[in-house]
């Protein structure tokens, strides 16, 4: 069997945390929350200064960036179809879209200006071009930057360095934002094959066949998983493959009101946490 796994480095930064907000539950994919659920999380106002408000509730997607030369960043290019995107979460900033999840504390000063921490990094490899964006990325935001955000839509974020370079960035409103709240931390595995289920308004349709993991309070995964089920939507920010067997760590959200033609539950990709590929049968 040929096996490809998430690092175990990548895990070993990343579980721990994910795994404590979902410990000690108890449902199925499709069951409604039995816990009362936290209140929905503010947009991260970070302090005083322009820009300091509308940072959080988006994700922000880089659409272009020079330096102070006005010179094309090449480096923050990886590839066209997958640009860098920030998030600003509870006084936190996440880097995604190059090889590694990066990550650190921010705050805007007195001044208006974004000041990022130490940021911390899985340790996976990668093609250089994504190795090289990383490392383009944690240099800007290593330096004071001014925020500048345009409330247009979608919304924009400039963020200007003292020595005149400057990047822009797309808003798109993150699900918490779309579902008026943080959402339910859940694991499932999703089978290497679509299952045929029956779709009220799809003939012929096909499911994603998924099961609930969970983890102990260390991190162990517990054993026996959920019972295999049809799911009858798709996962948000999740791309199928056939012959993939998958663990993803998820957001669970509940619609209100719900739509006449989908389900009350809506799941949104927040990582992979396995990957192999299934052994042909």
């Amino acid at each position: 069997m040929n096996i490809h796994r998430t690092s175990s480095a990548t895990l070993a930064l990343l579980l721990p945390l994910a795994l404590a907000a979902c410990a000690g539950g108890d449902r199925t994919p499709t069951s409604e929350p039995t816990a009362r659920m936290p209140p929905p999380a503010s947009n991260d106002t970070a302090g005083p200064g322009p820009g300091s408000h509308m940072l959080g509730g988006q994700k922000w997607h880089l659409s272009a960036a020079t330096d102070a030369d006005g010179q094309r960043i090449d480096a923050l290019f990886p590839a066209d179809d997958r640009p860098l995107t920030l998030e600003f979460k509870d006084r936190n900033v996440g880097v995604s879209g190059g090889c590694n999840r990066i990550g650190g504390s921010y705050e805007v000063d007195a001044q208006g200006r974004l000041q990022v921490g130490r940021l911390n990094s899985t340790m996976m490899a990668c093609d250089e071009a994504l190795m090289q964006a990383d490392q383009a990325i944690s240099a800007l935001l290593a330096q004071p930057l001014l925020p500048r955000i345009e409330e247009t839509a979608p919304p924009r974020l400039k963020l200007e360095s003292a020595d005149g370079g400057s990047s822009t960035w797309i808003g798109e409103a993150t699900a918490e934002t779309r579902y008026g709240g943080p959402g339910e931390t859940v694991f499932l595995e999703v089978a290497p094959q679509r299952v045929a289920c029956n779709h009220p308004l799809i003939p012929d349709h096909q499911c994603l066949q998924v099961r609930e993991i969970r983890y102990g309070d260390n991190g162990v995964k517990q054993s026996p998983p959920g019972e295999w089920q049809p799911l009858y939507e798709e996962i948000e920010g999740f791309e199928f493959v056939a012959g993939e067997r998958k663990v993803l760590r998820l957001k669970k959200f509940k619609r209100d009101p719900a739509p006449a033609d989908a389900s009350s539950i809506a799941y949104v990709l927040d990582m992979v946490v396995e990957s192999e590929i299934a052994p042909a049968e």
